[in-house]
């Protein structure tokens, strides 16, 4: 029964094949030849004016040139008139209105023209003796939002306001005795109403019983300590420093002023410490120890300076898992 079926469907496809009709080639038609009757009717010529014998409908191209027209003459020209002499014009027509600034017309022209002019006073005084690295003096100077608070607040990138920042910190560090008028006038334009290290410091004393305060913070942990000359005995919190402190790390660090200035066996501690955790009440009675011991040695505190570098590489030795730092940690 199928097969019957498939006969049939072939059958009609068959049909309808038959039905339909084939193009035919068109290369087989002859082709009309197309002509156009104004072309025919009308004549056409390049050639130079018009004869007489011409059709009335012929036209020429272009008329003739006439080459002689072009050949110099002897007759001088005519004069122009001069034109005005600049003077001569109005002044609103001759004077031409130049901008003050030379980014007028950037986006920032009061923060570009701060930058070139401080970089101007860098270039030209450059080779003046400096002062060595960490001996500048201390200067607090205006935030991004101060300045543009003073600047209408123009749009400044954090980015672009640190370059401003860069060359200030290089124009401190010449020094104070050969310094420009010129130059401190320009850093006392960047420079914050109120100065904190100009504010002295309270004196600190040595109390008829010996001993000398200092405190000290690290995050939210306080430390107070109170430094007597001594046999090296150390109590935090009424504990010795094995009982505060289980971790040799925190004990470094609690008493790394006395280490690095070999002041170990010199001073008794007695320390109250609160807020935090261990590390942190470790890290604030370093700095309250360091006070401290300023207070009855003034004269250590480059030696503290010096001890302080070593203490973050160490810390950051430490803190860190990546053997590529710690490499470079020992380096240094």
């Amino acid at each position: 029964m199928a097969a019957k079926d498939l006969g049939r469907s072939f059958y009609r496809t068959a049909c309808l094949f038959q039905k339909i009709r084939r193009p035919r080639c068109c290369a087989s038609r002859p082709l009309k030849e197309r002509v156009n009757p104004r072309l025919t009717s009308r004549p056409f010529s390049v050639c130079t004016g018009r004869r007489q014998d011409q059709h009335p409908d012929v036209f020429s191209a272009a008329p003739e040139i006439n080459f002689d027209q072009f050949e110099p003459s002897t007759q001088p020209r005519p004069e122009r008139p001069s034109p005005p002499s600049h003077n001569s014009l109005p002044i609103l027509q001759r004077a031409r209105i130049v901008p003050d600034s030379p980014s007028y017309f950037t986006a920032q022209p009061t923060f570009t023209d701060s930058l070139l002019t401080l970089q101007a006073l860098l270039r030209r005084y450059e080779t003046l003796p400096v002062l060595p690295p960490g001996h500048a003096p201390r200067v607090a100077w205006k935030t991004l939002e101060q300045w543009k608070a003073d600047n209408q607040n123009e749009p400044v990138r954090s980015s672009r306001w640190g370059r401003i920042l860069t060359v200030l910190q290089r124009l401190n560090y010449i020094n104070p005795v050969l310094m420009p008028e010129e130059v401190r006038l320009a850093l006392a334009t960047y420079k914050r109403a109120v100065q904190p290290a100009e504010n002295p410091p309270k004196p600190q004393f040595v109390d008829e019983v010996g001993r000398a305060y200092g405190l000290g913070r690290r995050k939210t942990s306080t430390a107070r300590v109170w430094l007597v000359e001594g046999e090296g005995e150390v109590l935090i919190n009424g504990k010795i420093l094995t009982a505060m402190f289980g971790r040799l790390h925190d004990r470094e660090s609690a008493l790394w002023a006395l280490k690095v200035t070999e002041r170990l066996d010199k001073y008794n501690v007695w320390a109250l410490v609160e807020g935090g955790g261990v590390t942190g009440q470790a890290e604030a009675l370093t700095l309250a120890l360091a006070r401290a011991l300023l207070v009855h040695e003034p004269l250590l505190k480059p030696a503290l300076r010096r001890g302080k570098p070593i203490f973050l590489v160490w810390r950051l030795v430490h803190l860190s898992t990546k053997p590529r730092i710690q490499q470079l940690c020992q380096m240094a």
